[in-house]
């Protein structure tokens, strides 16, 4: 599908709108992140003709739990649609770095206390956030790139050298 046929999709995809792409079931959506503490990686196919695959979506919540309670959750499958579109717009077949993902509300709490930059009301909480890096891509391009695609919040956190990405209102900081 050629880049302005995607990236209509992609805005159709934001918007709940079935786009002629995604109505018709589309190219297979493909994520590659790896969890560097612990190592875990999913890479490969995660939703092909017309559903997400389950089997795949499993594998990428494992990735993506609470490190600290040893707990996951079903992540909000629209939040690799983001990650991954991200990727295919930068023409990247790098591997996502998974800073954080899932929190337990006990974990969100923690981490509130300690840094004001921390929401009480995070989407993390709720499987619909990453904080993540994508090996080669300065923070700011990847964060000033997934704003004009509008799928979701971005959030830049230079200092710390990741970007947040969710599947929840557009919205940037």
């Amino acid at each position: 599908m050629p880049r302005r046929g995607f990236m209509a999709a992609a805005v159709g995809l934001a918007l709940g709108v079935a786009s002629p792409a995604i109505a018709q079931g589309g190219a297979p959506r493909v994520l590659r992140v790896r969890r560097q503490v612990v190592g875990d990686s999913f890479s490969g196919v995660y939703w092909r003709d017309g559903r997400y695959d389950r089997d795949a979506l499993r594998q990428l919540d494992t990735v993506f739990r609470d490190l600290s309670a040893a707990e996951l959750t079903p992540m909000d499958p629209r939040l690799f649609d983001v990650m991954s579109i991200l990727a295919w717009t930068l023409d990247s077949d790098e591997t996502y770095e998974v800073v954080s993902g899932y929190r337990t509300p006990e974990t969100n709490a923690r981490n509130a206390g300690r840094s004001r930059r921390v929401s009480t009301v995070s989407l993390h909480m709720s499987g619909m956030a990453a904080d993540c890096r994508l090996p080669g891509r300065q923070g700011l391009g990847l964060a000033r790139v997934a704003s004009e695609l509008q799928l979701g919040g971005v959030g830049l956190y230079s200092r710390d050298g990741f970007v947040h990405l969710d599947c929840g209102p557009v919205r940037r900081w």
